[in-house]
């Protein structure tokens, strides 16, 4: 018998309790363990989670767990990077297996973490950090471990898809989308961490320190989020031929690594730019199996919790069949370096306020070539001569330092009104 212990009996902590116990047969079955839940702690032992327990499990002293000596698995799903991190360590100090969901504290303090549990030489499950039921670590650490990875992309933040595809369906703004994201229960009182991209940030590092090699943490990523995204720049990317996702994307580029979360415009005949409301996609490319895609929900606390069981199955096996460690996740291996945003490179879209008057697209495209940025198409709506209008660019693969120079001193022209916006593209220059 494998013995398990949680600590955390929130949403996840509840889903995770709730598969263990409801699915203890099958999971003896698939795997030939039996598979306990032998304790669960939380601050709160009296709240009604909807599940019956087996009495005596509940305690409120995360020690009772940490110390109990017949407990082989610590499943810690606190959250938040102090407590969760020492729980951890000690957990791991006492030579006890770790699964957590914690993608904040893995993104901020993984090194430390791999190397204290590579030093007791104790298993850590992380499968639950990303993307909820999607089993993309699996498929990034055993799945693909013979490819060299070329790409990830994802849409890996639920709350921040749901917005941008009913901005997109309903033509609505921001903030009235926003409001009904919270009220539905998609999007948190303070939706900070979704909205501003910090949450897909968190994710990516891990997506590419599983892909790449060395520990990324999250200031290794760059980011922007939503907040600022108007139905007119969504109308005007479908005019296109786009849709407009938030993704993180890690890519592989001479030799190094570049990573960054932002609004994307993607094609809209790729799979991924189908994937609307909560749902997640991670896209795969890898040299030798191509193009890969992983669809499902990427948060809630059966779905998470799906992937913590799925964790704490897989250490319970290599437990049982003196195996431990046979996935190597060393901290100090050599990987990728990382790549200055200035330098990354990409399509790009602008939308310039500009007075509608003769010459205007001329100086506007003069100082796009000054900074070797090439148009591939321009749309301009409306006449109101004398006044400002929309004037929308699109151009060919150019580097990121390019095109903030160029704007800056388009930004300065007086034929043009207010700051201009601009949206990165992804997808073959071809596929337009």
């Amino acid at each position: 018998m494998i013995n398990v212990g949680i600590i955390g009996f929130g949403t996840v902590g509840t889903g995770t309790a709730s598969i263990l116990l409801n699915n203890r047969d099958i999971l003896r079955e698939r795997t030939g363990i039996d598979i306990n839940l032998r304790r669960i702690a939380d601050l709160d032992i009296k709240r009604d989670r909807g599940i019956k327990l087996p009495k005596g499990i509940l305690t409120a002293k995360t020690e009772e767990l940490l110390d109990d000596p017949d407990i082989h698995i610590v499943v810690e799903l606190i959250g938040g990077t102090t407590v969760a991190k020492d729980v951890i360590l000690k957990a791991i100090s006492k030579g006890k297996h770790v699964v957590t969901a914690n993608k904040a504290l893995l993104a901020t303090h993984g090194a430390e973490i791999f190397r204290a549990a590579g030093k007791q030489k104790v298993e850590l499950g992380f499968e639950a950090s990303v993307a909820g039921g999607i089993p993309i670590v699996k498929v990034i650490r055993e799945g693909l471990v013979a490819n060299r990875i070329r790409a990830v992309y994802g849409i890996i933040n639920g709350t921040t898809n749901y917005i941008l595809t009913k901005m997109t369906e309903e033509k609505a703004e921001f903030s009235e989308v926003l409001k009904e994201a919270q009220k539905l229960g998609y999007a948190e009182a303070d939706p900070t961490y979704d909205i501003e991209g910090i949450d897909s940030a968190h994710k990516l590092a891990i997506l590419a320190s599983l892909s790449y090699g060395p520990r990324f943490s999250i200031k290794d990523v760059y980011r922007e989020g939503i907040s600022w995204i108007s139905p007119m720049d969504i109308e005007f990317a479908r005019e296109l031929g786009y849709k407009l996702k938030l993704l993180a994307i890690a890519k592989e580029s001479d030799g190094k690594v570049e990573l960054r979360v932002h609004p994307t415009m993607v094609p809209e005949e790729y799979l991924i730019s189908k994937v609307d409301g909560v749902y997640n996609a991670v896209y795969v490319e890898g040299d030798a199996v191509g193009s890969t895609l992983y669809y499902g929900r990427g948060a809630g606390d059966m779905p998470t919790g799906s992937a913590v069981v799925s964790d704490i199955a897989d250490i319970a096996r290599n437990i049982v069949t003196n195996s431990v460690g046979r996935i190597s996740l060393d901290p100090s291996r050599k990987g990728k370096s990382l790549m200055k945003m200035d330098d990354v490179q990409s399509m790009y879209y602008f939308r310039f306020s500009a007075i509608d008057k003769p010459g205007v697209l001329s100086k506007i495209s003069g100082i796009l070539g000054k900074y070797n940025i090439s148009i591939v198409s321009v749309i301009q709506k409306g006449r109101h001569e004398g006044k400002a209008v929309p004037l929308v660019v699109l151009t060919h693969r150019a580097k990121e330092k390019n095109v903030l120079a160029a704007l800056k001193e388009i930004n300065r022209l007086s034929i043009v009104a207010g700051k201009s916006v601009f949206i990165r593209v992804e997808g073959k220059e071809g596929d337009r």
